[in-house]
């Protein structure tokens, strides 16, 4: 049903598209956790109506962020090589991963470089998987 857009659409296009599809997960997820999180945390009536908003408006701005720097920079260094391959993803995951680490709000570069390796071993694969 979906075809692949990448040579046919532009970078932008295809970010904006990443940033409300994950967005709006990241939203739905916060609007799941965030009632179990306000109960753990004791908050009633307003407290908890307000907790929950702010828990649906991080996770959703946060997952529209990543999935917004991974298609980016998917896209921007499959153009500039010229190729639609894992080392596209690999490079992409790696700065995902890294904004994910500061959107956490993590100082440590251990963390950063850790979380970066992660998520771009897990992109490289979908891209393997995908394009083999």
């Amino acid at each position: 049903m979906e075809e692949d857009m990448d040579g046919v659409a532009p970078c932008s296009s295809l970010a904006v598209e990443a940033i409300i599809r994950v967005g709006a997960a990241g939203a739905i997820w916060g609007l799941c956790a965030g009632p179990y999180d306000a109960r753990q945390e004791g908050l009633t009536g307003t407290a908890k109506a307000s907790f929950v908003a702010k828990s649906v408006c991080r996770f959703g701005i946060r997952c529209g962020f990543v999935a917004g720097v991974f298609s980016i920079t998917r896209c921007g260094v499959q153009k500039y090589r010229g190729r639609n391959d894992w080392v596209n993803g690999l490079i992409g995951g790696a700065a995902a991963g890294a904004a994910a680490a500061a959107a956490a709000g993590t100082r440590s570069w251990t963390q950063v470089i850790g979380m970066a390796s992660l998520v771009s071993v897990f992109c490289a694969a979908a891209d393997y998987s995908r394009t083999s």
